[in-house]
């Protein structure tokens, strides 16, 4: 799994509610949660003592129960957020909220100056600077803050590699510039302009971002008279040590009345997007984009209007297998490695709730259940290789392209991970540039494999994930006659 230490608290502070309310103790005992985790005799490992790091583990106690750390007030009790977490009714509308405790407070991204600097005679770096931020003196290079643009320009020209970009990470990682400090000096996010992506929670090595959970709101489904499916993302292959038919019945020995593939719902948005690209190129569209992202939907709306026209109107797998579940009388549970998709099921009626791969990792082992112990139930035979590769880019572009099935030469492109290079790229396209038909964009490098919240490298979970849609039945072409006309 991916783990490291920040990791590893987030997800202890998932595992102690489950177990909580599980114990039937959450609305009693939830202020204890900080303590038996960090107990008395614990030496303080980055902060400068215990009660920081309590403090701390109170606010990710606090976003896995669901709850804004923005609006906590310090004063009310764990108990009392943990009995508004079991009576809410809705699910929280902003899913990520900012640990101000546990965030560094970064300065400001800079280049500087290491002790690798010879003051050479080239002075390259000097030369390089338009802005005349770079001097030599005194033997060493000098970057003045106040002149320096972060060009990149005298880090590129130094022989010794002596000069080094020092990032905010959260800041750096975001691709629509939704992350900025606030004026206590610690991150905050303008959610007008955020995206829902994650990619800041990925890149905090501190922890200090997390998504406001839904376990609590899950866990209260599973409890009640209530019908509950679990719809599981493409993307959950290869994420814990068992098969698929294995994680399955672990999942429905967690408590889930069933479990489906949203590869079946993959199948149903291919078929509606290879027909809808047909119909747009023949009434003269220039090109078509997938719409199976949330976060890059979002960006679309927030960032980028000039592109919306050209946005599939088809929905997500996640709805279309939501719909099936919904008309079968289920509760819905989309399970996935997305902080966005938490967005999108707010807005489809059909999609009562969102857990993701850690959360379900957190429900597995406070429940002691291994997914590897586990008999396999059987898999749909009917789902396509295709819909099971959606997870991966050019997944979904693939997908289409088999369905199209040699109707008319379609040229496809990829955008892999939106970062700030991809939204000027995307704004390009906007305008006319590119040779395309068939653009597929997914918010995360690598495809869903690479979401922010995944517990596997996407090295690891990649031949798992080919392995089973090579071994499935390939995807029905919806055009049959390649002279057929629309």
């Amino acid at each position: 799994m991916n783990d490291n230490k920040a990791l590893g608290f987030k997800r202890k502070a998932l595992r102690k509610v489950i177990e909580a309310f599980d114990a039937g103790t959450l609305e009693n005992a939830a202020y204890r949660i900080p303590f038996d985790v960090i107990p008395s005799d614990t030496k303080p490992d980055v902060r400068c003592c215990i009660y920081k790091e309590r403090a701390v583990f109170r606010a990710r106690t606090l976003a896995a129960l669901g709850c804004s750390v923005e609006a906590d007030d310090e004063a009310t009790s764990l108990n009392e957020y943990a009995k508004q977490a079991l009576l809410r009714k809705d699910t929280p509308e902003v899913p990520l909220t900012v640990l101000d405790i546990a965030c560094k407070g970064c300065v400001k991204a800079r280049h500087i100056v290491t002790e690798a600097c010879q003051g050479c005679l080239a002075r390259a770096c000097e030369t390089a600077c338009k802005f005349g931020a770079v001097k030599v003196e005194n033997g060493r290079s000098r970057i003045d803050p106040e002149k320096c643009k972060n060009c990149g320009q005298c880090k590129a020209a130094c022989p010794y590699n002596a000069i080094t970009y020092v990032p905010v990470p959260c800041e750096q990682s975001c691709p629509v510039d939704a992350i900025h400090k606030g004026s206590n000096g610690f991150a905050e996010i303008d959610f007008d302009k955020c995206i829902s992506c994650g990619h800041c929670m990925d890149a905090c090595p501190f922890g200090a971002i997390m998504e406001r959970s839904q376990l609590i709101d899950i866990l209260g489904a599973m409890k009640s008279t209530r019908k509950v499916c679990a719809v599981v993302a493409p993307s959950i292959v290869g994420q814990f040590d068992a098969s698929l038919p294995q994680l399955m019945s672990a999942i429905k020995k967690a408590g889930f009345d069933k479990v489906t593939e949203v590869a079946e719902g993959a199948d149903v948005t291919t078929a509606h997007e290879a027909k809808e690209l047909i119909e747009r190129l023949e009434r003269g569209d220039k090109f078509m984009t997938t719409s199976c992202c949330s976060a890059w939907t979002q960006a679309v709306k927030k960032h980028l209007p000039a592109l919306q026209k050209y946005v599939s109107d088809t929905h997500s797998p996640m709805s279309y297998i939501a719909e099936i579940e919904k008309k079968n009388g289920f509760t819905v549970v989309f399970v996935g490695p997305c902080v966005s998709k938490r967005v999108e099921g707010r807005e489809d009626p059909n999609v009562d709730y969102v857990m993701t791969y850690e959360e379900l990792g957190a429900l597995l082992e406070a429940r002691h259940i291994d997914p590897a112990q586990c008999e396999e139930t059987p898999l749909d035979g009917k789902i396509s290789g295709e819909g099971r590769y959606y997870g991966v880019t050019g997944g979904v572009a693939k997908a289409v392209e088999s369905a199209i099935n040699g109707h008319r030469p379609i040229k496809m492109q990829t955008i892999s991970g939106l970062d700030k290079k991809a939204m000027l790229m995307l704004n390009a396209y906007a305008r006319g540039v590119g040779d395309f038909q068939l653009l597929e964009v997914m918010s995360c490098k690598g495809g869903c494999i690479g979401g922010p919240c995944t517990l596997c490298s996407q090295a690891k979970v990649i031949k798992p994930i080919k392995d089973l849609a090579d071994a499935s039945p390939r995807v029905p072409p919806v055009f049959t006659d390649k002279k057929e006309t629309k």
